[in-house]
């Protein structure tokens, strides 16, 4: 019996079970994990927009024990709302992205690979994947040098925080280091100049209080930290990698281009879930009021109804960008256009700066998590 979830790091190539799959069945019944798995670019966007769904509740009644400031982060998260809470959470998102101010990407990279490039190599995974969008993001809100520090040090421990099943010592750290990033950001956040008159939208839009809306904004942008670190680290990761195999790095134009295919193609985010509220029918199969949903993105992504040479890498297809990797309907990822622009950003630099970019390594190892395919490593000789 086929198994829907297994660890990326466990399976070399995890498209060739999508594929599969998709030719026999599009939507499966997993019997051992008690889940539904959707393969089909068809039936995955008809969950993701469909009203019957919810996203599953991460730490039911604190069975984790999360102290009241990581409980009060956690359930203000975008990612994890439904119903009004997520219109307010998604709005309040939309508007901190509308105030995002421009930065020199370029000084950003440089000083990051200068900092750890030893004989012409650097891992471009720890060197710049995981703190190049972070630090992109803090400086787009103008965060001091010591904050953008402290979240930086610590976002890779406290992104645990999105994880339904925790360690002992993974709740400690997040228990003891979330009021100092919620005082953080919250202190930061009330010094801009757009911050009141986004409160008073709010408030005003939904009948919500001031006090009501800061917890729901200062955790979203914690969010957005959390995304930038997990997605954007994928995104420059995994582009890289089909850049170099592809050769496809004569322009900014070419690189972009990539990008997008690569958020098709080989996308850092594998799958999401929900849990049915209501029952219905998909694809001939009814599914019931409780049953957890596994919705497949990387093989939707693959799907050849939906796009055309679906297995070759192609950056000309027109129609690349409707890929699910950022998810679709409701709750779609704001940071999508963000995310593209500057990882673009980002591989320009790289391309463009040096006369040579050779990947060191043969087979790349990926981190054991099931929802996102993510390099551990990445070395790459710079010359």
């Amino acid at each position: 019996m086929t198994s829907s979830l297994f660890l990326q790091s466990d399976v070399q190539n995890p498209y060739s079970i999508y594929k599969s799959m998709l030719e026999k069945h599009p939507v499966y019944w997993d019997e051992t994990n008690k889940i539904w798995a959707i393969y089909s670019y068809k039936y995955c966007v008809e969950i993701l927009k469909n009203t019957n769904t919810q996203i599953p509740v991460v730490n039911p009644n604190n069975e984790q024990k999360l102290n009241e400031c990581a409980l009060k982060i956690l359930s203000n998260l975008t990612r994890l709302s439904n119903g009004q809470q997520h219109e307010i959470s998604k709005e309040i998102a939309t508007l901190l992205f509308s105030n995002i101010k421009s930065v020199d990407n370029s000084k950003i990279i440089s000083s990051l690979i200068k900092n750890d490039l030893v004989d012409t190599k650097i891992d471009w995974v720890n060197s710049v994947g995981k703190k190049l969008p972070l630090l992109v993001l803090l400086k787009s809100f103008d965060f001091e040098e010591n904050d953008c520090e402290f979240i930086s040090d610590r976002i890779e421990s406290f992104s645990k925080i999105m994880l339904p099943q925790k360690t002992e010592e993974q709740i400690l750290f997040i228990n003891k280091n979330s009021e100092k990033f919620y005082s953080i950001i919250e202190k930061h956040l009330s010094s801009l100049s757009f911050y009141n008159s986004l409160l008073i939208k709010i408030s005003n839009q939904y009948n919500f209080s001031s006090k009501e809306i800061i917890p729901i904004a200062v955790s979203n942008f914690i969010g957005l930290c959390i995304q930038s670190f997990d997605a954007g680290r994928g995104i420059l990761s995994n582009s890289l990698l089909q850049i170099i195999q592809h050769k496809t790095f004569s322009n900014k134009t070419e690189i972009e281009k990539s990008v997008i295919e690569t958020l098709r193609f080989d996308p850092p985010i594998h799958n999401t879930r929900r849990i049915a509220s209501e029952d219905f029918h998909i694809g001939g199969s009814q599914i019931k009021k409780g049953d957890s949903i596994l919705i497949v993105l990387a093989s939707a992504n693959r799907d050849c109804e939906k796009f055309e040479n679906t297995m070759n890498f192609d950056i000309e297809r027109i129609n690349n960008n409707e890929n699910l990797t950022f998810g679709a309907g409701g709750h779609g990822c704001l940071a999508k256009y963000f995310s593209i622009h500057l990882a673009t950003e980002a591989l320009c630099f790289l391309f463009q700066s040096n006369k040579t970019i050779s990947l060191l390594e043969n087979q790349i190892q990926y981190e054991p998590l099931i929802n996102a395919r993510l390099p551990k490593e990445i070395w790459i000789s710079i010359q």
